[in-house]
């Protein structure tokens, strides 16, 4: 069931969102080659922790960590590890939620490490767009699929790849809700959008083939050609006149 979040649980969405904001704010400054993935992520559980929040994905169905570092290839839900280390011409998604007195704000962003290729400065300059596009039609009395649909035609006008296993979301007091939002797909279709919505929206897009594979830890998901993928959500709260953008500071 889509929920329409009261004038109390949206402004403890803002605040959540701000806080995930904030530890992004973190994480972009200190990105850097030789730093480990686990010690990145322990400047965003810093962030969350001393802002009174609590880490979103820290346990959520078994995950062990309080953000998901991807890095390359790697899609989605990587586990940060102290043996995994950043190198110069890395891209690194990092997807941040924190929960603040029972509400959710869930934001990824794919950086650049240094000096990126031409093609990977593209597809990270494509992916945001193409959340943009998706933020433009998400508006009171929009159909959900209109979002889809302008992330999709966005992505694959340059040459871009969408990934289907994996869809943005709902959310306010659960991490996940109703509705799923896919990056693809017709306009025109689900349901109909309405002030007070909560949502995530975030698509994964990938440089080569939209297939991807999750590794054995149960997490971590890669393209399956190898090609390059990046990550780009924010959660926002659907307005009479557009949306409010809740995850920044």
């Amino acid at each position: 069931m889509v929920t329409i979040k009261s004038q109390r649980e949206i402004e403890l969405m803002r605040i959540a969102g701000r806080i995930v904001a904030l530890a992004h704010k973190a994480a972009s400054e200190a990105i850097r080659p030789g730093l480990s993935t686990k010690e990145l992520n322990e400047i965003i559980e810093k962030v969350i922790i001393e802002n009174d929040a609590i880490p979103s994905f820290k346990n959520y169905n078994g995950f062990p960590a309080a953000s998901c570092i991807s890095i390359n290839d790697q899609v989605v839900h990587g586990i940060p590890s102290a043996t995994v280390m950043i190198k110069s011409g890395d891209i690194v998604s990092v997807d941040i939620g924190a929960m603040y007195k029972g509400y959710h704000g869930d934001s990824a962003w794919t950086y650049p490490v240094g000096e990126i290729s031409a093609s990977a400065r593209k597809l990270l300059e494509g992916t945001e767009a193409s959340l943009f596009k998706g933020l433009e039609q998400a508006k009171a009395n929009n159909r959900l699929t209109d979002i889809s649909h302008a992330i999709q035609k966005h992505a694959e006008s340059l040459g871009f790849s969408v990934v289907r296993e994996f869809v943005g979301h709902g959310l306010g007091k659960q991490l996940h809700e109703d509705p799923p939002i896919p990056n693809f797909g017709l306009p025109g279709r689900g349901i109909l959008l309405r002030p007070g919505m909560t949502l995530a929206i975030e698509p994964m897009i990938n440089l080569g083939r939209k297939e991807v594979r999750v590794l054995t830890d149960g997490w971590t998901t890669r393209t399956l050609d190898g090609s390059l993928s990046a990550h780009f959500e924010h959660s926002i709260l659907i307005t009479e006149n557009g949306c409010e953008i809740l995850t920044k500071v």
